[in-house]
């Protein structure tokens, strides 16, 4: 991976493998109007409108940048309905990556999981995974399983110096497999880069160790690779044993090693779709049929086919370490502003983006308040903004009503590929340390709207009391007349 030193050390930043030949206008509202569209929005970021918008930071799923190859490539789409030309490109790039010859389209990674969850979990089964997704679990609760999850303990800390906090507790894995028995574990999945606890990777030995154990009792290993990308470095870069592989070289010995592979290409891939890989013949055959049912037919699968030409060129871009640090990168000099500040983050830094501990930020503040939105609301507030709540409120209601308190409560600060200069970084960075320098302004939320599922996707919350107009004026006060 190259390295590029400043001459004067104090200008050491992040160094672009790329330049910008396609640009689109940004606008920041006055701090007035922040705050009366974010209640307009039920202080929920996913409802603000793009255009009241100023730095999206909400993810990094299908807003990351294209290339050039990727947008020359769209221009040769087959859009023909069987037999294209579109789909044999991308199966020849899917083998050539991952070395898997059965591929099944769909129009995203929870679509997948859809067709896994249908195909294969039952009431009553037990999927073990090293930490859940949000639609993951939904789509396995609904079918009757239930989720046990087995990230090593260091990996709910906030701070520490492990460099792979999304791996598995092996001895709890296999320690489940004895209590539960192998039968009713219709799967194990591996979450790449696991996103609720900060993005933050497994190491190569022990995907591998996990893949092992499931060979050894008969059960399947599932590995989500929508986040792989960023995994891949952080294994490149952290892992001794890895420190002289290729990106292809580590992505094919662990892909020999799972028995299916799924992945959202609006992560992996740097396009929008997603698809479900193996070399097991009969794993497919059993989820087949259920793509022409939910998705569409087995050559798109609910994909647009432009898109599935840039996914081709994509997964051949992720091969590559200098387009695949550009996240990682920006996403630790983020980190590394904000820590030098005082403002508590998730370290070390982990792929996807920048994620700030919100029960730190405001200590007083009862989970039932949920500190996480009201700090993704108070930032939109104060900088135009927009991150996503990744603690109570993306967690789902006990089956008695109550809260699942969310082990950690997070603000995530994404960082999409290729897509915000340097200068945005830092200007997130200076309105994040006003906003903790003025958090004891900052109060909580409650529900107005409560969606029994998914309830961080269009929930609708109000401020608990006046806080949001002593931020203004305070802002109003710092600041003057600057947006």
């Amino acid at each position: 991976m190259s390295t590029v030193k400043f001459y004067c050390p104090d200008q050491q930043v992040p160094l672009e493998m790329h330049k910008v030949r396609v640009v689109q206008k940004l606008f920041l509202p006055p701090v007035e109007e922040r705050m009366r569209k974010m209640n307009e929005a039920g202080n929920n970021t996913f409802l603000l409108q793009n255009k009241d918008v100023f730095m999206d930071m909400l993810t990094d799923s299908g807003v990351n940048a294209m290339s050039d190859n990727q947008m020359a490539a769209m221009m040769q789409a087959d859009d023909s309905y069987a037999g294209s030309e579109t789909c044999n490109r991308l199966l020849k790039s899917i083998e050539d990556v991952f070395g898997m010859k059965y591929f099944l389209p769909a129009h995203q990674g929870r679509a997948c999981e859809n067709i896994l969850a249908e195909t294969f979990v039952k009431p009553g089964d037990v999927v073990p995974m090293n930490f859940h997704f949000t639609t993951t679990k939904a789509h396995i609760t609904r079918m009757g399983g239930s989720v046990e999850e087995l990230v090593i303990p260091e990996g709910l800390e906030p701070k520490n110096d492990h460099p792979f906090k999304g791996n598995f507790d092996i001895p709890r894995l296999e320690a489940l497999i004895e209590k539960v028995g192998a039968n009713h574990i219709p799967f194990v999945r591996i979450e790449a880069g696991t996103n609720l606890i900060g993005g933050q990777p497994l190491s190569l030995d022990n995907m591998l160790k996990v893949a092992a154990i499931c060979k050894k009792h008969g059960i399947m290993s599932v590995l989500d690779a929508s986040l792989l990308q960023d995994n891949l470095y952080f294994i490149k870069t952290r892992e001794a044993a890895c420190k002289y592989m290729s990106i292809r070289e580590i992505t094919r010995k662990l892909s020999d090693q799972m028995d299916l592979i799924y992945f959202s290409s609006r992560k992996l891939g740097f396009s929008r779709g997603g698809g479900i890989i193996s070399n097991n013949e009969s794993l497919i055959l059993k989820m087949k049929a259920l793509i022409p049912l939910f998705e569409g037919f087995l050559t798109y699968g609910g994909m647009e086919v432009r898109s599935m030409e840039a996914i081709a060129v994509g997964l051949q871009e992720t091969m590559d370490e200098e387009i695949i640090s550009q996240g990682p990168i920006f996403i630790e000099q983020l980190v590394k502003e904000l820590d030098a500040y005082g403002v508590p983050m998730i370290t070390p830094a982990g792929g996807l983006g920048a994620h700030i501990n919100a029960s730190e930020f405001l200590p007083g503040m009862p989970h039932d308040q949920y500190p996480a939105g009201a700090l993704a609301a108070a930032l939109y507030i104060a900088g135009g903004i927009r991150g996503m709540e990744r603690g109570t409120i993306s967690e789902q209601r006990n089956v008695d009503g109550t809260e699942r308190y969310a082990e950690l409560e997070l603000l995530r600060l994404a960082c999409p590929r290729r897509v915000f200069t340097l200068s945005q970084i830092k200007y997130c960075a200076d309105r994040v340390k006003w906003l903790y320098d003025n958090r004891h302004l900052i109060g909580g939320l409650q529900w107005e709207e409560e969606p029994e599922v998914l309830r961080f996707f269009f929930g609708r919350l109000k401020p608990i009391g006046d806080w949001q107009e002593k931020l203004v004026a305070k802002f109003r006060s710092d600041f003057g007349d600057s947006l």
